[in-house]
């Protein structure tokens, strides 16, 4: 394996002035050594993980960092600014700054460098050297381990006696302060930090925790929950704690192993920057008497995923969405088995005997019969694993067999997708209306498997069988004639809101919004026309952005960045595979001019496919499901529609931009809008 880190990607009097002219300059030296193959898609991706969440630290440190295809090994490249850079640090500017190269599959032992290498920063000693060390080899060798901050900064051998004759181990882990009275034991925390790339921010807040623990007196234990995996902590450490702290920005993984304890639930950079106070905040809980719900009835899938100042209307958002995002797997697999099946079988397939009691292997009538079967059975799975699910999100586990139990309910009372919507919230409130009900702790540990689901399934049973679910059964009928009678102007309007939809956030709320009402109208045996004309209209709509961001990077490449003509070339494979996040890149530069164009061209779309009577009975495929549409040469001609008009708008709106001074005319703008990005300058990313 060779050296992540050498003088060659060093540079010690770093002058960029802004944070993607840092990442492009660090990152050409990874070029130059072969780690990187595509300049600049590599800092495409650099971007995008810098817009999930800005990678300054507190101390005067950044780490922009990455996973990319175009990463050939894990490496690392060291830059030091005389003048700072703003990273998005809340104390200023960084003055060190490491730019992390992780390849696409890195394996593990890479990985456990990386994360070494995100503990050190968080030791002042080590930082300390860095500013002082005065060549590169020696800034690599500090990096890499080779040399001691001691004998970097100040010469002394690496025996762990400090120059002035301290040692460095005079504090151990979980360690009182000298001087400090302690107690039989001391406090006892556990933790679990993770990040979403899990590479550096993960281990910098356990590290933090760690050296916050042993100036308090305080023993921390830290389960990291990073991209190399993580190692459970020993129950009868969790067991023997006092306290929790979790410092994560993505799900903590068996989160319930910690339920019943004071907890403290915060992002990890708060683990990073403010370790001190998790800690003291915890301890105050823990001396209030304040703990968290008993096991399984710990936070939820979407609290943990999320802020806890989030209003019920996010909430409320998040539990549909989780059950959404579950579903609509059922769907892609369900609904092409049943267009395969279709399109093998001929239009009667539907009504072809079951394949147990008739299959020939030589009859291409028995193959497609075969598939619908198969599809129609993976259909039958959509309402309960959308309630289910949705269960799930409010109340994690124990939502389940309640969601699911109310989802198969609504589905034998024809209640449809807004029963499983109403049998999903139902099942939520009831197992966290349970939750809180004070049980003894003899009973607590037959709660989740017996008590929860047998009472939970019960209440939401009565409730769907007597109460809401003739109701919501005609409310399902009475939208699904509606849908059938829609005709002419109606259903041209529909199709055109459901392309603005479809078009507005690319793969997010409101896109899912008109994507499920369309996949839920065909999520039958033998769906209507109309609801085969929503579904044309939605992913004829969903193929737009992407297609028309690649035409126009074609067409007019000048207002565009060399990364978002790559992007471009890869947004016509995704735009024809109905991947309308294939657009996401080119939105994020530029929201304002990108977006309303790809929506004006999505509205077009929906109401061409919706006038020229196009269906589909396929929920996915974009262009490869073609042979299975009505009317395919006239909704390929909508398709087009759209595209050129996203394309001649977006073209106009990035043309009418003021270019910034001394750049051509015909160049990219920059400082024009939020978030664009010019090519014209060396240090532009």
């Amino acid at each position: 394996m060779s050296e992540m880190i050498t003088a060659d990607l060093v540079d010690l009097d770093l002058s960029a002035e802004s944070k993607e002219g840092a990442a492009r300059a660090l990152a050409e030296r990874m070029v130059a050594k072969g780690r990187v193959t595509d300049l600049d898609g590599f800092l495409a991706d650099v971007a995008a993980r810098e817009a999930q969440m800005p990678t300054g630290l507190d101390g005067g440190i950044g780490i922009p960092h990455c996973r990319s295809e175009h990463v050939t090994e894990p490496t690392l490249a060291f830059g030091r600014s005389t003048a700072g850079i703003d990273f998005g640090a809340a104390d200023g500017p960084a003055d060190l700054i490491f730019l992390i190269a992780a390849p696409a599959g890195a394996d593990d032992a890479h990985l456990t460098i990386l994360s070494a290498l995100a503990r050190q920063l968080m030791n002042t000693e080590f930082t300390d050297a860095l500013r002082a060390v005065s060549d590169a080899e020696t800034a690599a060798a500090l990096v890499r381990g080779d040399v001691t901050p001691a004998e970097a900064a100040e010469g002394t051998s690496a025996d762990g006696v400090a120059a002035d004759g301290a040692s460095t181990d005079d504090v151990s882990a979980g360690g009182a302060p000298a001087g400090e009275t302690t107690d039989a034991r001391p406090f006892r925390i556990v933790a679990v930090t993770s990040c979403p790339t899990g590479i550096a921010h993960t281990y910098m807040a356990a590290e933090s925790l760690e050296n916050a623990g042993r100036e308090a007196g305080v023993e921390v234990t830290v389960e990291t929950q990073g991209s190399a995996g993580f190692t459970r902590l020993d129950p009868a450490v969790i067991a023997a704690a006092d306290g929790v702290v979790f410092a994560h920005d993505v799900p903590v993984r068996e989160k319930d192993r910690f339920a019943g304890k004071p907890t403290v639930d915060v992002g990890v950079k708060a683990g990073i920057n403010r370790p001190a106070e998790l800690i003291t905040e915890v301890r105050a809980k823990a001396e209030r008497g304040e703990k968290t719900a008993p096991a399984g009835a710990a936070t939820t899938p979407v609290d943990r995923a999320g802020d806890s100042t989030e209003g019920y209307g996010t909430k409320l958002r998040k539990w549909l969405m989780s059950g959404v995002s579950y579903m609509v797997p059922f769907v892609a697999a369900g609904g092409l088995l049943i267009a395969l099946g279709f399109a093998i079988g001929g239009w009667t397939v539907n009504k072809a005997p079951s394949v147990m009691d008739h299959f020939v292997w030589t009859q291409s009538d028995s193959w497609g019969a075969l598939l619908f079967q198969i599809g129609g059975m993976a259909f039958n799975f959509l309402v309960p694993v959308l309630a289910g699910y949705i269960a799930y999100g409010m109340a994690d586990r124990p939502g389940l067999v309640p969601g699911f139990v109310g989802g198969a309910i609504s589905l034998s009372i024809n209640a449809g997708f807004l029963g499983g919507l109403a049998a999903g919230l139902i099942a939520g409130g009831v197992v966290l209306a349970i939750q809180r009900v004070n049980i003894p702790a003899a009973l607590r540990g037959i709660m989740p498997v017996v008590v929860i689901p047998l009472i939970s399934s019960a209440v939401v049973g009565f409730l769907m069988f007597v109460v809401i679910g003739k109701p919501i059964a005609a409310a399902q009928k009475g939208m699904t004639d509606w849908l059938n009678g829609l005709t002419g102007t109606n259903a041209v309007l529909l199709g055109a809101l459901l392309g603005l939809m479809m078009c507005f956030d690319l793969g997010g709320p409101v896109n899912k919004v008109a994507y499920t009402f369309a996949t839920a109208g065909i999520a039958v045996a033998s769906p209507s026309d109309s609801a085969m004309k929503i579904m044309a209209a939605v992913m004829a709509a969903g193929m737009v952005p992407p297609l028309a961001m690649a035409l126009a990077t074609t067409v007019r490449g000048k207002l565009f960045t060399p990364a978002e003509r790559e992007n471009g070339k890869a947004a016509w494979v995704l735009g024809a595979s109905f991947i309308s996040e294939g657009a996401i890149p080119f939105a994020a530069a530029d929201p304002l001019r990108v977006i309303p164009s790809a929506m004006v061209g999505g509205a077009v779309t929906g109401s061409l496919s919706m006038m020229f009577d196009a269906t589909l009975r396929a929920p996915h495929g974009g262009i490869f499901v073609v042979p299975l549409i009505g009317n395919p040469f006239l909704y390929l001609i909508a398709i087009a529609a759209g595209v050129c008009v996203s394309t001649a708008l977006v073209v106009v709106l990035k043309g009418m931009r003021k270019p910034a001074q001394g750049t051509p005319a015909a160049g990219p703008a920059q400082g024009t809008a939020p978030g664009e990005k010019g090519s014209r300058q060396p240090v532009a990313a």
